[in-house]
């Protein structure tokens, strides 16, 4: 079955958590020890996610992966470090909180088929502890850019893939 993506609603949400608590175990066996820790993504940002209309599933069969897909501009995007956009003037989606089950494979990239189709402009960050993410986002395509900082402080690296200028 191939996997597909669409809109998560409320009811996804119990197994949107199973999903990410999965990928929080990927993260850990590979090192990734200090991304997505105190209870990030709780289950109040999934759902501010899907109230919002930027939460979304990819399945196969059943709830296999989740990313948000969020519309410019990103406040922590505003100032990038040691680098620059590949293009900062057109507006662009990011996506965060990128998840899928331990071995299902293909998720991240039926997600961005998916987010391409919709915009040709996407921005993603991620732990400098990542290398997994890291290492999706070079084959798929996504420049290394420079660093950014959240809201909290906290140092990411920052990615953009542009389909057409």
């Amino acid at each position: 079955m191939a996997l597909s993506v669409r809109k998560a609603s409320c009811e996804d949400i119990p197994r949107i958590m199973t999903v990410l608590e999965s990928a929080k175990g990927t993260m850990r066996a590979s090192g990734n020890m200090n991304q997505w820790v105190n209870g990030y993504p709780s289950e109040n940002v999934i759902g501010a996610d899907v109230d919002s209309g930027v939460g979304f599933v990819v399945e196969e069969g059943e709830v296999v992966g989740y990313f948000a897909f969020i519309p410019s501009p990103e406040p922590t995007y505003a100032r990038i470090y040691e680098g620059e956009w590949l293009d900062d003037s057109r507006p662009y989606h990011v996506i965060h909180r990128i998840g899928g089950f331990q071995g299902v494979h293909g998720v991240f990239s039926a997600m961005l088929r998916w987010c391409a189709s919709v915009e040709g402009n996407i921005r993603i960050d991620t732990h400098r502890d990542n290398h997994i993410m890291q290492s999706l986002m070079e084959k798929h395509g996504f420049t290394y850019c420079g660093i950014i900082y959240l809201a909290d402080g906290a140092e990411r690296l920052a990615y953009q893939r542009i389909e057409s200028l």
